[in-house]
């Protein structure tokens, strides 16, 4: 064989070598960078998953909260009022207890003729004389949110003794049940008497608290000096 041919041989071995050093590196380059790829990958997806997971436990706390809000017990001051004494207490109790006023409203309000309780003619005698009368019926018996109501406070003034009639007609209307209920009433000279009685009974549900009584005058640090005696 001659030298030439020995050459050639040589040469051909050397290149297919290379070659084939070649591929491998190409091969163990592109195993490398696909790991490395798919490494990264599956990184971003648990990244992403865990973004969504915690977007999902935010979305469900404020859905729990908003549940929350909307089930708070809260306090009302139910009040009928017919010369503004009464307000004015019921003003004071709503105030320090954070309580919604809610003013009961006969569909026919009454006069100061209507009140005059000396004329056995006038609107409220007839009534007192005739107590299919006093049915008054009222604007509205109706409160947002009462179910959620835990301590409802009812205010009135004294007629004859008792409370006036507008109150009774809420009374009936409404469910007491899981309430604790306490009434309050103005007046010039009687006492509470029998008044709070009456309606638990008329109400025949709710836990009634014996109430109180406060002059026409009452000031507003007497109010709350009861207020804060309750203890609610």
């Amino acid at each position: 064989m001659s030298r030439r041919v020995l050459s050639l041989i040589m040469a051909g071995v050397l290149t297919a070598g290379l070659l084939v050093g070649c591929s491998s590196n190409s091969e163990n380059t592109k195993n490398d960078y696909t790991i490395q790829y798919e490494q990264a990958t599956d990184e971003q997806k648990q990244g992403e998953e865990s973004e969504t997971l915690e977007n999902v436990d935010a979305e469900d706390t404020g859905i729990e909260e908003t549940e929350s809000n909307e089930t708070e017990e809260k306090t009302i001051v139910v009040y009928f009022s017919a010369t503004g004494n009464t307000e004015q207490v019921a003003g004071v109790i709503a105030e320090a207890t954070g309580g919604e006023l809610f003013q009961l409203e006969p569909v026919e309000p009454y006069t100061d003729e209507d009140l005059d309780w000396t004329d056995k003619n006038s609107r409220v005698g007839k009534e007192h004389e005739d107590p299919e009368k006093r049915e008054i019926e009222l604007v509205s018996t109706t409160i947002d949110g009462w179910e959620s109501a835990s301590v409802v406070y009812v205010g009135y003034p004294l007629w004859w003794g008792i409370a006036a009639w507008p109150v009774n007609s809420f009374v009936k209307a409404n469910d007491f049940v899981g309430k604790t209920v306490i009434p309050f009433c103005t007046s010039a000279s009687s006492g509470l008497g029998e008044s709070g009685e009456l309606l638990a009974e008329l109400a025949g549900s709710g836990e009634w608290k014996e109430g109180r009584r406060f002059p026409s005058n009452a000031s507003d640090d007497e109010v709350r000096e009861w207020i804060e005696g309750l203890g609610f």
